[in-house]
């Protein structure tokens, strides 16, 4: 038969309980000791970080721009008057020279006034031939005035000294004599008189012919003048080079002065770079540089530097210094390292993505055996498009990470596989 236990299920509920509590202290001090524990460190592929070595020795501070290729001069070719379009003689691209024809001009007014200028010399001709013919007679009327008047003379000198023979012979009254010598004296008069007006006739005849050729020169040079001014519209280059452009079209209508075409010369080229504003600052008229065309490398000096800043960067003129490479020409894409200084003896490494002269950054520094990297404190200085100076932190041979580890700013440390 059954015999019935006592206290049996008063000790199976002490039993559960004490379980219960066991297993609840447990829990509570794996948590506790679990919550002071500090978490893993992540791992990170070698692979994908940029690892450099920090050296010491002579830093090379240079600053990049992006840049393109320009004419060291430009030859605007203006429009000599106001006309109409009628031709455009030679497309851009084109080789050309001085007297190459660009694009040829109509205007109307410019070639009347040179058929009214010819016309003009055409009439002073004329009138010069009619002064010349009417001088020439007045001058031969004066001559033969002239003649007459010296025949009248030396008839009345000879008769007067034949006069005065027979008077102090006794052979002539004296009131005859007196007339005789009388008549002498005013023909010779006369005879000054003429010989003055001969000479005054000659001059004032001199005069009016010189200031007629005068103006017949004059009218001639205005001639020329409009047939130059005719020429003039058949607009040539002026310069010898590369037609870059034609700023107009066939018939357009244009004023004195307008821009027809650029020519360039594509072998007299310099780069003009766009540096920005904060590393422009170091940069100063002479230093040397460097152009990448992407099919060579073409040494230069700064020229120029742009007073002011456009768009947050400096356009800066580089003179280049050595032979174009095949394939240069304007508007070439470049781009340009200026060299700003030489430190010596110095600590530098490459530069991390987000370092800035003269700041501060945490890098990871590398353990020897290369598995591990620990967060260090780095003072920079100076900087360079692809090197910084290191201050504190840091000493040559450490081996850090330069790359973008934003993704890991709460962690210290880091291993790398």
């Amino acid at each position: 038969m059954d015999i019935p236990r006592k206290n049996v299920t008063r000790r199976r509920v002490i039993r559960r309980l004490v379980i219960g509590t066991i297993v609840v202290g447990a829990v509570s001090i794996t948590t506790a000791v679990t919550s002071r524990l500090k978490p893993a460190s992540p791992t990170v592929d070698k692979a994908t970080v940029w690892i450099d070595t920090v050296k010491r020795g002579e830093m090379l501070r240079e600053v990049r721009g992006m840049g393109t290729l320009v004419p060291e001069a430009l030859f605007h070719v203006p429009a000599p008057f106001d006309g109409r379009v009628a031709n455009i003689a030679v497309l851009p691209g084109s080789h050309v020279t001085e007297d190459t024809v660009l694009v040829e001009l109509r205007n109307p007014d410019v070639q009347q006034q040179a058929l009214d200028a010819e016309w003009n010399l055409q009439a002073a001709e004329s009138d010069l031939l009619n002064l010349k013919a009417q001088s020439h007679s007045a001058r031969l009327t004066q001559r033969s005035n002239l003649a007459s008047l010296e025949a009248q003379y030396r008839n009345a000198k000879a008769k007067g000294d034949r006069d005065e023979v027979l008077y102090k012979q006794g052979l002539m009254l004296e009131l005859d004599y007196r007339l005789s010598k009388s008549t002498v004296e005013e023909l010779a008069n006369q005879l000054s008189i003429e010989q003055e007006r001969a000479k005054a006739l000659s001059e004032s005849l001199d005069a009016q012919l010189a200031s007629k050729e005068t103006s017949l020169r004059q009218m001639r040079a205005m001639v020329q003048l409009r047939h130059d001014q005719i020429n003039s519209l058949k607009v040539r280059a002026g310069a010898s080079g590369v037609l870059q452009q034609v700023l107009v079209q066939v018939g357009q209508r244009i004023g004195p002065g307008a821009d027809l075409a650029i020519v360039v010369q594509p072998s007299k080229l310099k780069a003009e770079l766009k540096i920005p504003e904060t590393l422009a600052k170091d940069v100063e008229m002479g230093q040397l540089a460097n152009i990448d065309t992407r099919n060579g490398i073409i040494p230069g000096r700064v020229s120029r530097i742009d007073p002011s800043v456009l768009n947050g960067s400096v356009d800066i003129d580089v003179r280049l210094l050595g032979p174009l490479p095949h394939g240069a020409r304007p508007d070439l894409s470049v781009d340009g390292t200026i060299e700003i200084e030489r430190l010596n003896n110095v600590i530098f490494t490459g530069r991390p993505v987000t370092a800035s002269a003269g700041g501060s950054i945490t890098l990871f520094k590398v353990a020897a055996e290369g598995k591990e990297a620990s967060r260090v404190k780095v003072r920079l200085g100076r900087s360079s498009v692809n090197t910084i100076e290191v201050l504190e932190g840091l000493k040559a041979g450490d081996r850090v990470i330069l790359s973008d580890m934003s993704n890991w700013d709460a962690f210290d440390h880091i291993r790398l596989n």
